[in-house]
Order: C-alpha cells, then sequence, then structure tokens
C-alpha cells in the first residue's frame, strides 16, 4: 500500500473513531482518544488502555460500569482510547522519520 493511501486510512480511520455513529456520546469519545478529561473510574481504565494495556482487569471494567456506561459505551471508549495512542505512536513515529531523513541529507547542517 503506498504511504498516502495508508495516511489516508489512518485519517478514515480516526475520523471515524471521533466523528462517526457511536453510544458513547461524541465528546467521550474525544476525551478517550486523547486519555484526557474522562472523569472517575473511567479515567483509570482509559489510562490503563493507553499507556499498560496488559494491566487491565475484569475490576477495571466492572467499576466503569458500575459509574453508568453500558458494555457498548465502555467497548467504545476501550476502542477510542487504543486507537488514540496508536495515532500518537504513529505521528511520532512519523515525525522522528522525516527529522531523521532531513538529518541523513548532506545539505543538512548538524
Amino acid at each position: 500500500m503506498p504511504d498516502e493511501d495508508k495516511k489516508r486510512a489512518h485519517r478514515a480511520l480516526v475520523d471515524r473513531v471521533l466523528n462517526g455513529e457511536g453510544r458513547a456520546p461524541a465528546e467521550q469519545r474525544a476525551r478517550a482518544f486523547g486519555n484526557d478529561g474522562l472523569s472517575p473510574p473511567l479515567d483509570a481504565l482509559i489510562g490503563k488502555v493507553a499507556d499498560r494495556p496488559a494491566q487491565v482487569t475484569e475490576a477495571d471494567l466492572a467499576a466503569a460500569k458500575a459509574s453508568g456506561c453500558t458494555e457498548d459505551q465502555l467497548f467504545e471508549l476501550v476502542i477510542c482510547a487504543a486507537v488514540g495512542q496508536s495515532a500518537r505512536l504513529y505521528e511520532a513515529g512519523l515525525a522522528a522519520l522525516a527529522e531523521a531523513t532531513v538529518k541523513g541529507r548532506p545539505d543538512h547542517a548538524t
């Protein structure tokens, strides 16, 4: 797949996660995507999904569900958090690659 197609697919995924139809409110999905501004216990669950997914427990999910979220909403928020973290890593990787490419040019002053 050409690079431009990969970038277009990435943008489409992010747009769908943030702006598509869903059970969770768009504002809440955006907060989960950015791993910022969610109230407890959702903040703990989403933080784990983004930063240490192997540590997510049934208790984390149960606490989030007890806060009033449906299973469908939790599923969407977890996906938003995972896609958000992946997007940040992808964008950081592209930026590092671009910087390394520029630094590798003979005309680049170091």
